[in-house]
């Protein structure tokens, strides 16, 4: 996988994660406030039933109250009262029945196969006594009871919540009921509902999800084709300043060697095949002076030597090898005073072997442009370079007392600040630090390479 591949990938997966994360809770209360809404609703619905029956009941006793509460005890007048409770009904399955209190059936309108027996020892599917339990409620005065019983719609077992009052002149219970798979129907139109609200509510998070990945990969596509235009036009430029340093260290070398060494082994020659002539002379004299022509040849082959090795050394010092980077800047810095006759004082501490080859030849290049830069620009009187190991990396900082420059409006002039760039680019290329300040009482430059772990 591809570096921007990556980025793009972390910058996603988070977001996906997050979003993954949102519609779990967001999904699990959804479920949680839907059993409870479910519940309060069920028990609001119930206790609206249970208040709805016992006004049923209220009314049914009012019906026949001139008959009961005239204290009459006839047969005509509980024939009369089983009539007049028969014809009231609500709905389909909404009817009144009448028991004694032996469990007899004495009025059913829908079930009329059911007046005259007895049913006392009825039993549910599940082996619950059914008239049993309703006879119980209403000798503790009346109430609610819940049992099975067949809906007269469907003629299938279906549970009912019954609601039941004793008449103790007559010996009666009396009562009435509602199905509860009404009630069921009622919830389960609830839970589809809230199930479809859940749903889109999913469906929503899942349309943001993509609509917000699409958009961060769109955006990371873009940044990505942005910062690669740049780095292509970055590189163009640093490859062009690689081609101008080459041609610049190529041309550098050329002088070097047209202009000293080239110049002075053609006089070696010269003075060599000068010397073998009077040699060969056999003439009085020539001995002698043939032997100061190779002197002087052997002095200048000397100056030769010394400045092929002035030539390797800014190519690469092998001080810089052999003794390390320490002794590499005090070498360069005594050379510069030599040369330019402005004072160096060199000062290390700590150590500095715990940087790479790579972080050396660094740091000794950048005091190298630095020093460079002083001698051409900052007429100083004094230069301070300090080296300073510690427990992360090394620190080298070079001060001078010259009369200063813009730094920034160097390092931004595209045709000016050269070295100052290099410099830069030098220390970023070993992921070091680097800064420079310049003012009218002299320049600070300041790089850190950190220890190669």
């Amino acid at each position: 996988m591809r570096l921007r591949q990556k980025v793009l990938f972390l910058a996603i997966t988070p977001l996906i994660l997050a979003l993954c994360a949102i519609a779990l809770a967001v999904w699990h209360q959804s479920e949680l406030l839907a059993q409870q809404q479910r519940s309060t609703i069920q028990q609001a619905y119930l206790s609206s039933k249970e208040a709805e029956l016992k006004h049923y009941v209220t009314l049914a006793q009012h019906s026949i109250a001139h008959l009961y509460d005239a204290g009459r005890d006839d047969p005509a007048a509980r024939e009369e009262a089983k009539r007049i409770l028969s014809s009231l009904s609500y709905g389909d399955d909404g009817y009144f029945f009448v028991y004694d209190m032996q469990g007899n059936s004495l009025m059913h309108p829908r079930q009329p196969e059911l007046v005259g027996r007895n049913l006392y020892d009825l039993r549910d599917e599940q082996g619950q006594p059914t008239i049993q339990k309703l006879l119980q409620r209403a000798r503790e005065g009346g109430g609610l009871q819940r049992y099975m019983w067949i809906k007269p719609s469907t003629h299938k077992p279906v549970a009912k919540l019954g609601y039941v009052v004793p008449l103790p002149r007559w010996g009666w219970m009396l009562g009435t009921g509602i199905y509860l798979d009404d009630v069921e129907q009622a919830l389960a139109k609830v839970d589809v509902q809230q199930s479809g609200n859940i749903h889109n509510t999913m469906l929503w998070i899942a349309l943001i999800a993509i609509a917000a990945a699409v958009v961060v990969a769109s955006s990371g596509v873009a940044l990505n084709i942005s910062e690669l235009r740049v780095a292509d036009a970055k590189l163009k430029v640093l490859a062009q300043r690689v081609v101008e340093s080459q041609e610049e260290e190529r041309a550098r070398l050329s002088r070097d060697l047209h202009d000293g060494i080239s110049q002075w082994l053609v006089s070696i020659k010269l003075q060599i095949e000068a010397g073998m002539i009077r040699l060969s002379s056999g003439q009085p004299g020539q001995i002698e002076a043939a032997q100061g022509v190779f002197e002087h040849a052997a002095d200048q082959l000397s100056n030769v030597m010394g400045e092929v090795r002035r030539i390797s050394h800014n190519l690469r010092p092998a001080i810089l090898d052999d003794l390390g980077l320490a002794a590499a800047l005090k070498h360069l810095g005594q050379e510069y005073t030599h040369s330019s006759g402005t004072p160096v004082q060199f000062e290390a501490s700590g150590a500095t072997d715990g940087l790479s080859d790579v972080a050396n030849t660094v740091l000794f290049r950048l005091a190298q442009e630095a020093l460079t830069n002083i001698g051409r620009h900052a007429a100083a009187g004094q230069i301070e370079i300090t080296l300073r190991g510690e427990a992360d990396g090394v620190t080298l900082c070079i001060r001078d007392d010259g009369k200063g420059f813009d730094a920034e409006g160097i390092a931004l002039h595209p045709q000016r600040g050269i070295g100052l760039r290099n410099m830069m680019e030098r220390m970023d290329a070993i992921g070091g630090r680097f800064s420079i300040e310049s003012g009218s009482t002299g320049t600070v430059l300041t790089a850190f390479a950190a220890n190669d772990s």
